[in-house]
């Protein structure tokens, strides 16, 4: 019997030391963060800093995905996962060995909750930034795979789309070697499983419908219209109908392109608004009420300028925040 066929789930409790065999590191278990096919993940703390540790029995697995990690920081900036820290083995007491890797403890929110808190003009702001985290890497010949909800998080401030599970990261040209049926296009009769830019991009698509849909739906007879019938009928997806439907029936080839009609689409949204607010107050009728009007005329004069100021930058805050992302990622990714 070899060593393979002897290992067994690993289930590591609260407070349990994990020393590893070639560096000598020690990582003190906290909790468990989740388990997938591959392995699972710990929260850990060494040195005083927290982070998290991913073990598994499949040494190939842990080595493909330190790669993965290895790549994501030779990316300029860093943005796409978490940083790798240590990569070694760990023999249990009856003598088995283990694979594990060290990685970033990213806190933040799902992308959920945050849009939620935030606004919902903040989920196509983050899309457009996942878009140019996706584009760096398929620069690097590598496609994400299993996009999904749950392999993201917003971390803040200030806000940043960040990768928390890079299991599925397939190099392009492979078949994608790890996915979520809601978010693949396979799924959906609506394309092959190859790794390819589009196949990302059919995903982060279905992360947006996702977000209105949390249950998620069935495919029916026929999931193709299904699919496109439903984003039809989604009514706060009206504005982004375009642009997801071009990513859902495989029109963009690349990031960049769907990047930047999404960029089209957040300007003109915002632009709109703007308009909006400004006829909105050019409308407003005046109170006649005579205490209202002497009151402000009796308040100093740099606090009447301030009252005037005020929601004229409150209606473009929102306009600034998208025009922030559009430049830097529509110019300077």
């Amino acid at each position: 019997m070899n060593q393979t066929s002897k290992k067994r789930a690993i289930d590591f409790r609260r407070g349990q030391v994990v020393r590893g065999k070639w560096h000598h590191h020690h990582y003190t278990i906290i909790s468990k963060l989740g388990h997938g096919a591959i392995g699972s993940v710990y929260l850990c703390e060494s040195n005083g800093k927290q982070m998290a540790l991913k073990i598994s029995e499949k040494s190939s697995s842990v080595t493909m995905e330190v790669n993965v990690l290895k790549t994501f920081q030779k990316v300029q900036g860093n943005r796409l996962g978490p940083s790798l820290l240590d990569v070694d083995d760990w023999v249990d007491p009856s003598g088995v060995q283990y694979s594990f890797y060290v990685m970033e403890y990213l806190r933040g929110k799902q992308l959920s909750t945050y849009v939620k808190s935030h606004g919902e003009e903040w989920l196509g702001i983050l899309m457009l930034q996942l878009l140019g985290d996706l584009e760096s890497l398929h620069q690097q010949g590598w496609v994400f795979g299993d996009l999904k909800t749950e392999n993201l998080i917003v971390t803040y401030p200030p806000a940043r789309m960040r990768w928390i599970d890079v299991g599925g990261t397939t190099q392009i040209g492979r078949s994608i070697k790890e996915y979520t049926e809601f978010f693949d296009r396979g799924y959906w009769n609506m394309g092959t499983r190859k790794a390819e830019p589009s196949y990302d991009l059919f995903a982060l698509a279905m992360v947006m419908v996702h977000f209105y849909h949390p249950k998620r739906f069935e495919r029916g007879s026929s999931p193709k219209r299904t699919l496109l019938t439903k984003l039809n009928q989604t009514t706060q997806l009206k504005k982004y109908e375009s642009v997801l439907k071009n990513a859902l029936t495989g029109q963009y080839q690349t990031s960049e392109q769907m990047k930047r009609d999404l960029s089209h689409v957040l300007m003109e949204k915002q632009i709109s608004k703007e308009n909006y607010s400004r006829k909105d107050k050019v409308n407003k009728p005046v109170s006649s009420k005579q205490p209202v009007t002497q009151k402000r005329s009796q308040m100093p004069q740099a606090t009447q300028n301030k009252k005037s100021v005020h929601p004229i930058l409150e209606s473009l805050g929102i306009t600034l925040v998208v025009m922030v992302f559009y430049l830097f990622y529509l110019f300077l990714n």
